[in-house]
C-alpha cells in the first residue's frame, strides 16, 4: 500500500472531495483524521472509516483552533506525514454584488485558513525531515470564467501562489508542497450552486448539468475520486521529487 505507516490530515474531511480523500487514503494504508466543524458528520465518518481513524472538530479560520487540530493529531498518532487543505466555502455571487462580509468569509478559509494550516503542520514536519503537503486549490484560481465569484478566485489564485513559496521555504526540510485545482466537481458545495442556479433561471437541474459538462473537453464532470486519486498520488513515494506545483484535474477546461 502506497500510504502504509503515514498520518493524513485532511481539513472539510467529512463530505465532498475531503472525504473521497479520506476514504482513498485509508484504502492506500494511511491513519485518517478528518477534521470538519460538522461534529455529527465527523462522528459518521469516523463510525464508517473504522480502524485507524480520528476526528476532531475545527475552524480552519481560527489560528487556535488550527494549533488544538494538530496538536491532538499529533498526540493521537504520533506523527504527522501528510496534510490535505482542502476546507473551503463559498456561493454564488455577482461581481458587483460582493462586499466586504463576503470577501471576509471566503478569505479566512480559504487563504487564511490554507496558510496557517499549512505553517502549523510543516513545523511538526520539519523535525522528521519529511513531509507532504496537499493544497486544493480551484480552477477558478486560474482565470476559470465560471467560478461562483471573484472573490473565491481571488482566494484560490492566493492558494496557487502560496503554494510555490511555501515549497522554496520547505524544500530544504525534505517537505513537498503541491496544489490540485479541480474543475466543475460533483460535490454538496457545487450541488448546492446548481440548485441555485437552477432556480434562479428556472430550468431543469438536468440542463444545468448538462450545461456544465457541455464545455468540458473531455465531456464529463470530475467525481470527487477523480481528485482524490491524485491527493493519493502526491502523498505517496511516487511524487516525491515533485513539489511547488499546480494540477488541473478538470477534464481539459483550463490547459496550463
Amino acid at each position: 500500500m502506497q500510504l502504509d505507516g503515514r498520518t493524513a490530515l485532511i481539513t472539510g474531511g467529512a463530505s465532498g472531495i475531503g472525504w473521497a480523500t479520506a476514504k482513498a487514503m485509508a484504502r492506500e494504508g494511511a491513519k485518517i483524521a478528518i477534521a470538519d466543524i460538522d461534529r455529527d458528520k465527523i462522528e459518521q465518518r469516523v463510525t464508517e472509516l473504522g480502524g485507524a481513524s480520528y476526528g476532531i472538530v475545527a475552524d480552519v479560520g481560527d489560528l487556535r483552533e488550527i494549533d488544538r487540530m494538530i496538536h491532538a493529531v499529533v498526540s493521537n498518532f504520533g506523527q504527522l506525514d501528510v496534510i490535505v487543505n482542502n476546507a473551503g466555502v463559498t456561493r454564488r455571487c455577482a461581481f458587483m454584488d460582493i462586499d466586504e462580509e463576503l470577501w471576509d468569509w471566503v478569505h479566512r478559509v480559504n487563504a487564511k485558513g490554507v496558510f496557517f494550516c499549512l505553517q502549523r503542520a510543516a513545523r511538526e514536519m520539519i523535525p522528521r525531515r519529511r513531509g507532504t503537503v496537499i493544497n486544493i486549490a480551484s480552477i477558478a484560481g486560474r482565470g476559470y470564467p465560471g467560478t461562483s465569484n471573484a472573490a473565491y478566485a481571488a482566494s484560490k489564485g492566493a492558494v496557487i501562489s502560496l503554494t510555490m513559496q511555501a515549497a522554496r521555504a520547505l524544500a530544504k526540510h525534505n517537505i513537498t508542497v503541491n496544489a490540485i485545482c479541480p474543475g466543475v466537481t460533483r460535490t454538496e458545495l457545487a450541488q448546492s450552486i446548481m440548485d441555485l442556479r437552477a432556480e434562479k433561471e428556472g430550468v431543469p437541474m438536468a440542463e444545468i448539468e448538462a450545461q456544465a459538462a457541455q464545455g468540458i473537453p473531455i465531456g464529463r464532470m470530475n467525481e470527487p475520486e477523480d481528485i482524490a486519486a491524485m491527493a493519493v498520488f502526491l502523498a505517496s513515494d511516487g511524487a516525491r521529487n515533485i513539489t511547488g506545483q499546480s494540477f488541473n484535474v478538470d477534464g481539459g477546461l483550463i490547459m496550463m
